[in-house]
């Protein structure tokens, strides 16, 4: 048995041939036989098997045909029988076209890529600003640490002349109910013999309560209420005295009590914070 192998452009014309799909790689493609003649006998309408006929049906670079004698030909794909995806559903109408330039539908591709743009920057950006507004609130205070910020006081409840202390955001608070003699004692002092001066006016909203932090200002101590050498308040730690308005008199403190803020809603109670 003899057996030829060579090119299909090459040995085309002599080979009468018909080309149908295969499954496998070494199935017969091209039957074809070696005719013995002096004349050629071509039937024109069939197409011969070249480059351009086995176009979209063939590699580009021409199947290597094998033909024997007592055999049937065929084609060998060596992975390359493999057919290119088509994409054209996920392209645009404008640019499905191979041959027509997509200069023209430019500007509205364009357009369309600048919206998108356009809502993808606004979507990002309000996505971002939802992740840190979330992160910051985090980071505040909870409802229970905010419902302590403020303490409501019933001035009723306290008497005249005397000191009542309650706890407000971990501290100690004073809330004093001063006598007439107090007042004008307090109004009386001059600020040049103050360290901190400060008028009692100024830290004061009614005379007649005193609100201030029991937190002695020299090193954190609380002080005693209605004791020390000008009836206000004393811290025994150190020795520092205060008067009846919460003002350093006396020891080594350097300011005053801290007043805190307030506010009066009616005449018999008092809010803090």
């Amino acid at each position: 048995m003899m057996s030829l192998a060579a090119r299909s452009g090459a040995f085309s014309p002599y080979l009468q041939a018909t080309s149908f799909a295969v499954a496998g790689p070494l199935k017969p493609l091209v039957p074809g036989v070696v005719v013995k003649s002096e004349k050629f006998l071509m039937d024109p309408k069939k197409p011969f098997l070249c480059r351009e006929t086995l176009s979209g049906q063939s590699p580009k670079t021409g199947p290597a045909v094998t033909v024997s004698i007592n055999g049937c030909a065929g084609v060998r794909f060596a992975h390359t029988d493999i057919r290119v995806p088509d994409f054209s559903d996920y392209r645009r109408p404008e640019v499905l076209d191979p041959h027509k330039s997509s200069q023209a539908s430019s500007e509205s591709r364009r357009a369309f890529s600048y919206l998108f743009t356009g809502v993808t920057a606004v979507v990002g950006v309000y996505a971002a600003k939802t992740v840190v507004t979330q992160f910051v609130s985090s980071m505040s205070a909870s409802a229970d640490v905010l419902a302590m910020s403020k303490i409501e006081i019933k001035l009723g409840d306290i008497p005249e002349g005397k000191n009542m202390t309650f706890k407000w955001r971990g501290k100690p608070l004073f809330v004093r109910h001063r006598t007439e003699k107090e007042i004008e004692a307090e109004a009386a002092v001059s600020l040049s013999e103050l360290r901190d001066p400060q008028h009692d006016k100024d830290r004061v909203l009614n005379p007649k309560w005193v609100i201030v932090l029991g937190v002695c200002t020299h090193l954190g101590c609380v002080p005693i209420a209605n004791a020390g050498e000008y009836g206000g308040y004393y811290c025994p730690c150190h020795g520092s005295h205060y008067d009846a308005s919460g003002r350093i008199r006396k020891g080594p403190a350097p300011l005053n009590l801290e007043v805190p803020y307030y506010e009066f809603p009616d005449d018999e109670t008092v809010i803090v914070g």
